[in-house]
């Protein structure tokens, strides 16, 4: 059986329809996580969109969902 599913498009968070609406409890969690490891503090109120640009950054800082 061969897999023909296609990668789903990837879409710039500046486009995101929903992007100023506040993060979601999943993306807080993480960033809670990520922002401990890092030794940051967040902001209150960040918006979906900020959310996952600070997610990336600190992915980055971290080494957290960094591809093997």
């Amino acid at each position: 059986m061969s897999d023909n599913t296609q990668p789903t498009p990837v879409k710039d968070v500046d486009d995101w329809v929903t992007g100023d609406e506040p993060l979601t409890g999943p993306q807080a969690s993480y960033l809670d996580t990520l922002a401990r490891e890092a030794g940051e503090q967040l902001p209150g109120d960040l918006t979906k969109a900020e959310a996952s640009k600070k997610i990336d950054e600190l992915q980055q800082q971290t080494g957290r969902g960094a591809d093997s």
